[in-house]
């Protein structure tokens, strides 16, 4: 079992709250958004980091981290990347690769909506984006979530109300 911790759109802001609601996590992955570097030297020095660049960050961040992410933990494949709509309204560029190769987690952010949903059209397809966790942007709670990978399935699924924007 992998215990994970979602954050995105910080846009160059960490809560500390953060370091205590992903303490018991073993990795934390961040969709994009993120705003600095130091965002990601601090996560990276905290526990494992897995994040990709969103469209507000620069060209020193998409050298830091890449557009897509895409990997197979605890028997599940993941794609991370930050602009890629949501069902059934996904992305352009991301749609036909999705219906090529289908995930069983699709993660992004961009949208600052926190929502988990199960594509009924993707077969196993689980969405996930864990809304903004930063101070900038229209949302008006910022939030995170965590959760666990175990043996091809997602458990735990938790919502972190990090305050208001």
């Amino acid at each position: 079992m992998t215990r994970i911790g979602l954050l995105s759109d910080t846009h160059g802001y960490l809560d500390p709250q953060l370091f205590t609601h992903f303490a018991e996590c073993d990795e934390i992955w961040h969709a994009g958004d993120i705003g600095t570097l130091e965002i990601v030297d601090q996560l990276r020095a905290f526990k494992p980091l897995r994040a990709v660049f969103g469209n507000i960050d620069d060209d020193k961040m998409a050298r830091e981290c890449p557009e897509h992410q895409r990997f197979e933990l605890e028997g599940l494949s993941v794609w991370m990347t930050h602009i890629g709509g949501t069902p059934p309204r996904y992305n352009p560029i991301v749609r036909p690769e999705l219906l090529r190769n289908t995930p069983s987690v699709f993660v992004c952010g961009h949208s600052h909506i926190l929502k988990v949903v199960r594509d009924p059209k993707l077969t196993n397809l689980l969405f996930i984006n864990p809304g903004a966790a930063g101070k900038h942007g229209f949302h008006t709670v910022r939030t995170a979530l965590r959760f666990s990978l175990d043996a091809g399935r997602v458990t735990g699924m938790e919502v972190i109300e990090l305050g208001k924007r």
